[in-house]
């Protein structure tokens, strides 16, 4: 498992989508939408990620409405849809934000994430990702995919990091 100084090197949180915001299903109306279901509360606790000074980023290999709808909606401008290569897509996007692969907490649930989360500071993967993810990811989480992933990770990074009580503050009083 990381440790706290792991955690305190993260300035980026990457995020696949399916799979990992999402719980992997995918349909489509009689018009051809992509209908995906994604979490309030990791909508929301990216939001607060970004609250804290930390950079947010989805990185998938699709390019749907409903993906640009959510980034919208949780305040997230680093996006990179239809990615051919993650890999190529990760490096572009820390040369984009000047900051180094080791600072960069990448959460992916299937095999096109692996080259990713070998190079990021920091690998997660949903409780349900598909098994050979633990070669590359120390640490699952106990949400399944689209089931509050991005909330358990950005609350354990801003724990880690000392920042939860200051952006908790607002909601406490």
């Amino acid at each position: 498992m990381h440790s706290t100084a792991d955690f305190k090197k993260i300035k980026l949180l990457i995020f696949d989508i399916d799979g990992t915001l999402t719980d992997g299903s995918y349909h489509t109306t009689d018009d051809g939408k992509a209908v995906k279901f994604f979490n309030i509360h990791d909508q929301h606790w990216l939001k607060l990620a970004i609250r804290a000074g930390l950079k947010t980023a989805l990185l998938s290999a699709r390019n749907d409405d409903i993906n640009r709808r959510f980034a919208t909606d949780a305040m997230i401008s680093e996006c990179v849809f239809s990615a051919s290569s993650k890999v190529d897509a990760f490096y572009a996007l820390c040369d984009k934000l000047g900051i180094a692969p080791e600072e960069c907490l990448y959460a992916g649930d299937d095999v096109i994430d692996m080259p990713v989360m070998k190079r990021a500071g920091i690998a997660v993967t949903p409780a349900d990702a598909v098994a050979i993810m633990d070669e590359v990811s120390p640490w699952r989480t106990t949400a399944a995919g689209g089931k509050g992933v991005a909330y358990e990770v950005v609350y354990r990074v801003l724990k880690e990091q000392g920042t939860l009580d200051q952006v908790m503050e607002r909601y406490r009083k």
